[in-house]
């Protein structure tokens, strides 16, 4: 091939972090040393953040197919799902943890803008985002500079955006000091016949770059990604993008304008390796469907910002804001005139071929040839099974004080005021999530997030989940309750769970204990969606979670994070979290007993220990209890319904209570159970965290009809008390009185306690 460039050797290869067997095969694709870009090229595009080189063996062992899935997993941007109306649903979850780590605002905002842009170059329009966080230790004051700048990403670019942000989740452990986890999930609605796939076809079909102009930022920020955090990753801030909320939202309106027109073939989001990564997946997309095809680009032609950008530069920016798109022949004059009336760059940069091939020109010299299947995820991109070696946690389950000895008052109050536990109203305040109109309930109000449709009687809800803690000490069984609580959290606000996208943080795939808890905790995952048929329709996998701590590394816990969508047949079914009607039953779903407390805020808090295992979970009574949840909903025989979870029994009867700002609901508990010699069985009873347990309330009148439904699933029930309106949450065990909590007093700690930790 006739360059300018010089060609490269092995010690090149090694400064891009590619190894050297991948080296070897890149000779053998080419038959040559490849150039100074293309060795840019292949290491973007064969870094674990595109290519999935160290996952996707593991990955496709996921259920990837459902009745209402109109697009496989991987197949396209995002995750797409047929909801009836004429419309579907595409949803995704994306994580953006190096940048947040090194530049929390950008690295979070442009996270945001990365994933919603997924979303619509499909067709669909953003109608919510979500997210969920990770942090150390909130009273350290590297981790509170973390997190602020990480919230006000998040909001200030979804604010002006004009997205709701209308749930998330928000952790605190030590393990995530210096590597954050910030996953941004976004959901869009499609018409029928509106969708758009990120395809490269029609031979001659020009191909054009729309949006903001090409700069330095970001240049290497999937191969940033795709290694573990050091002191000197403080110095790759050029690797973190810079975002844009406001071009972004001229670029979603032009782009869905420009669909409808029907002249777009193909669009693809400029994300991880930008223009390098949207040239490739694309034509290789074409190749896959068509037999042919490919891409030839002018890097002449791209408008950039800064003077003298290199060829290596253009293609491995990551610049926000821009897209790759592909119009009939003869049209694009029509597509770059819409694009031009909101003031954005279109212009034409290449073609589509029928050579198979990648080909990339700059100043007159082809600087880039590469078959572009080879480069790849199912195509040339190397695939690694790596070792795996179980290796148990370094946790012990304590000797439990005796009941007697505790102040259970005291501790419901240390519990509930635990940055863990406790209100994230400091953060969700700050994201408008009311914007667009569609948003039936405040943010807290339920379980999950519920988005009207407009025009229908349906609605949408939508959850991201996973308590990591769990899938430290138990992989496997973490990985089933991440997906069980996510759909539990769904069919508690009266939704039918359709569908899930995930996004997977560890540590260091080349460590086998690592590599084993991802494996163990995937196949948990895809048995619990096999058993709630909501199939994985896509999502994202982060490797390299780990940081320096005082010499040595340290990975995050294993956090495979749930992203699931719901679908609400009838608006009038839609259940709030907390008590609705004073004299409504209060009653547990579920077992009230529980043999341990292991894995639960409590036993850290209260012990200092984590536990030897999970809470105690049974996938197949899941199954059972949320079947029955939707049979109660529909039937309209339930007030509210709060999933016991996080703090156990305890925090949920009091969130039940407190969570409505306008009516603060309280209820008198009398726990009646046969006496027991277990000395610690009120702690066990309070802040278990075991698995499978719903608290609803319900008119006294419906009980006959809760009972038989129960019945005939084998749910046990227990009716718990009754709701009251003294402002107060009375507790009783048997004959003994344990306290009353005055719900001025619980509410104003659970509300304040994140922002008392943050004043400190």
């Amino acid at each position: 091939m006739s360059t300018s460039e010089p060609l490269v050797n092995l010690d090149v290869a090694r400064e891009h972090g590619l190894l050297d067997e991948e080296f070897e095969k890149i000779l053998k694709i080419l038959n040559r040393n490849p150039t100074y870009t293309e060795i840019g090229v292949f290491s973007v595009m064969w870094s674990e953040h595109c290519s999935y080189k160290n996952s996707i063996h593991v990955l496709k062992t996921l259920p990837r197919e459902g009745e209402n899935l109109l697009a496989k997993a991987g197949d396209e941007n995002a995750g797409l799902v047929d909801i009836g109306n004429g419309l579907a649903v595409a949803f995704k979850i994306e994580s953006h943890n190096h940048p947040s780590a090194v530049e929390p605002y950008q690295g979070a905002a442009t996270g945001v803008g990365g994933i919603h842009r997924d979303i619509f170059t499909m067709g669909a329009r953003p109608i919510a985002s979500l997210n969920s966080l990770r942090f150390g230790n909130i009273q350290d004051s590297k981790v509170q500079y973390l997190f602020d700048g990480v919230v006000r990403g998040i909001g200030d670019y979804g604010n002006s955006f004009g997205v709701p942000t209308v749930a998330g989740e928000v952790y605190f452990e030590n393990c995530y000091a210096g590597n954050p986890l910030v996953n941004a999930m976004s959901v869009g609605i499609v018409e029928e016949g509106n969708f758009v796939s990120a395809i490269a076809q029609g031979i001659e079909n020009p191909v054009l770059i729309v949006g903001s102009s090409t700069g330095r930022d970001g240049i290497h920020g999937a191969t940033f990604a795709s290694e573990e955090l050091t002191e000197e990753s403080e110095q790759k801030r050029p690797s973190v993008q810079v975002g844009d909320p406001f071009a972004e939202k001229l670029l979603l309106e032009a782009t869905l304008e420009a669909i409808k027109t029907g002249l777009i073939v193909g669009l693809q989001d400029m994300g991880a390796a930008g223009i390098t990564s949207s040239t490739s997946e694309m034509s290789a997309r074409g190749i896959e469907r068509n037999g042919q095809g490919g891409i030839e680009i002018n890097l002449d032609l791209v408008p950039t910002r800064e003077d003298a950008m290199s060829a290596y530069e253009i293609m491995l920016s990551e610049s926000q804001e821009r897209m790759l798109v592909v119009v009939k022949k003869g049209y694009e004059q029509e597509i770059i005139d819409i694009y031009k009336k909101w003031n954005l760059n279109a212009v034409v940069i290449g073609k589509v071929t029928n050579d198979n091939l990648l080909r990339v020109w700059h100043n007159g010299q082809k600087v880039v040839e590469i078959p572009a299947i080879e480069l790849v995820l199912g195509g040339g991109a190397p695939v690694y099974q790596r070792e795996t070696r179980e290796q148990k946690p370094n946790t012990k389950y304590p000797s439990l004080k005796p009941d007697s000895s505790i102040n259970f008052k005291e501790e419901t109050f240390n519990l509930i005021s635990h940055p863990n536990i406790a209100s994230k109203h400091w953060v969700f305040e700050q994201y408008d999530s009311m914007v667009r109109t569609n948003t039936a309930q405040p943010v807290g109000a339920t379980d999950a997030a519920v988005i009207r449709l407009k025009n229908t009687n349906t609605a949408l809800a939508m959850k991201t989940d996973c308590n990591s803690r769990y899938v430290y000490l138990n992989p496997k069984k973490g990985g089933m309750i991440a997906v069980a609580e996510c759909a539990r959290n769904l069919v508690c606000t009266g939704a039918k769970p359709l569908a899930v996208t995930n996004c997977l943080n560890f540590g260091n795939p080349y460590k086998p204990e690592i590599y084993y808890q991802f494996k163990e905790s995937v196949a948990g995952m895809g048995d619990a969606c096999r058993t709630f048929d909501t199939p994985v329709t896509g999502g994202n996998v982060s490797f390299y979670n780990e940081s320096d701590v005082n010499g040595n590394k340290v990975a995050v816990y294993p956090t495979p994070v749930i992203g699931m969508i719901g679908l609400i047949d009838d608006n009038d079914h839609i259940l709030s979290a907390n008590f609705q009607h004073e004299n409504d039953l209060v009653v547990l779903l579920g077992s009230a007993h529980a043999d341990d407390l292991n894995g639960s805020e409590f036993l850290k808090v209260h012990y200092g220990e984590l536990g030897v295992d999970a809470p105690e979970f049974d996938l197949a009574f899941e199954k059972k209890l949320q079947a029955l949840m939707l049979q109660l909903t529909s039937n309209k025989l339930l007030s509210s319904a709060h999933d016991v979870s996080d703090g156990g029994l305890i925090t949920c009867l009091i969130e039940s209570a407190i969570l409505s700002h306008e009516t603060a609901l309280g209820a008198k508990i009398h726990f009646q159970f046969v006496p027991n010699d277990d000395p610690a069985k009120i702690q066990k009873l309070l802040f278990s965290e075991a698995q499978g347990r719903i608290v609803v309330s319900l008119n006294q009148k419906h009980l006959n009809a809760l009972n038989a439904a129960a019945q005939e699933l084998e749910i046990p029930l227990t009716v718990l008390g009754h709701v009251s309106n003294d402002e107060k949450l009375s507790l009783q065990y048997n004959e003994e009185v344990l306290f009353d909590l005055n719900l001025k007093e619980v509410s104003d700690r659970y509300y304040s306690a994140l922002e008392n930790f943050l004043a400190k």
